[in-house]
């Protein structure tokens, strides 16, 4: 028997909710990224590292809040935790995998694209891995061209989101390349929704052993709350994050001289060597010093 699937059972609250929660991690995993870009110390990795996880569970979060709108009208659903938490652990990795790669051996197209691609790929896993821990009886299918669709939609969006990582700078460019990249996420999720159709197995029965879409929202809420808190803290401490880099750390060479103005001399720090350079040479050198080879004292 063919099941009825409602993809919106509590209608906006569930999308916008999804959609919120994946520009909340793309917007903080894209400002890392750009962080550990532009400024090559020993916590490069790090901030790689947190960029990813903050990608990977947001889009982990984004999809299952969006499932928690999913609903089959004769049969009724239950979640495997092992696979559901592994289709996080596979997210963060795959994301992990295609940032390392643009942020170590640069922002090259090949890069890109690569990079690109194994992200896309992560998340069209983490998606359809996350849909293999859903328990109900019956059979689910999907429709081949739309699942095709839906991984080409998340190839797309995640070069797009690591082209926006190292091009974009700023802090309302980065804010609009996290509502695209929250989109793309939540568009590619609906479309391989779109493929889903459910064949219900006889009258309806409880699902089998399993959580509940309900018993998965606290363990989903406690990823966001804490990357809430990590994202004030970082840019808190962290301005870089959020305006790029601020006009007072830029090098003196850089600086804009405006003409008419001298510009500002260095005056060395104790134990910093002098500036020989600007001392006297050849005969302007020779005549401050007296015949003799002796320098004139004043007492």
């Amino acid at each position: 028997m063919q099941g009825t699937v409602d993809g919106f059972s509590y209608g906006l609250v569930t999308p916008v909710a999804a959609f919120i929660m994946a520009c909340l991690g793309g917007a903080l995993g894209l400002r890392c990224t750009t962080r550990s870009l532009r400024h090559r110390d020993t916590f490069k990795a790090g901030w790689l590292a947190l960029g990813a996880t903050s990608i990977g569970t947001g889009i982990w979060t984004m999809h299952f809040i969006a499932m928690m709108g999913f609903s089959v009208q004769q049969a009724p659903i239950s979640y495997d935790r092992p696979i559901t938490f592994a289709s996080l652990g596979v997210a963060v990795l795959m994301v992990g995998i295609g940032i390392f790669i643009v942020g170590y051996r640069g922002a090259t197209a090949l890069t890109l694209v690569t990079g690109g691609t194994i992200t896309g790929l992560g998340v069209a896993t983490m998606h359809y891995l996350g849909m293999a821990g859903m328990r109900l009886h019956g059979r689910i299918e999907y429709d081949t061209p739309t699942v095709a669709l839906s991984v080409v939609i998340a190839v797309v969006a995640a070069t797009a989101a690591l082209w926006a990582a190292v091009s974009v700078h700023g802090f309302l460019a980065s804010l609009g390349a996290s509502l695209v990249m929250g989109g793309a996420v939540s568009g590619m999720h609906y479309t391989a929704m779109a493929a889903v159709s459910v064949h219900v197995q006889g009258a309806e029965r409880p699902a089998g052993t399993g959580d509940t879409a309900t018993s998965l929202l606290l363990p989903m809420l406690i990823g966001p709350a804490v990357f809430l808190i990590l994202a004030a803290v970082v840019v808190m401490f962290d301005p870089l994050l959020v305006m790029g880099d601020p006009d007072w750390q830029r090098p003196a060479a850089q600086s804009v001289h405006r003409p008419g103005v001298p510009a500002p001399r260095h005056v060395p720090s104790y134990g910093e060597p002098a500036n020989w350079s600007a001392r006297p040479v050849g005969r302007a050198a020779r005549r401050s010093v007296p015949r003799g080879g002796h320098r004139s004292q004043d007492w």
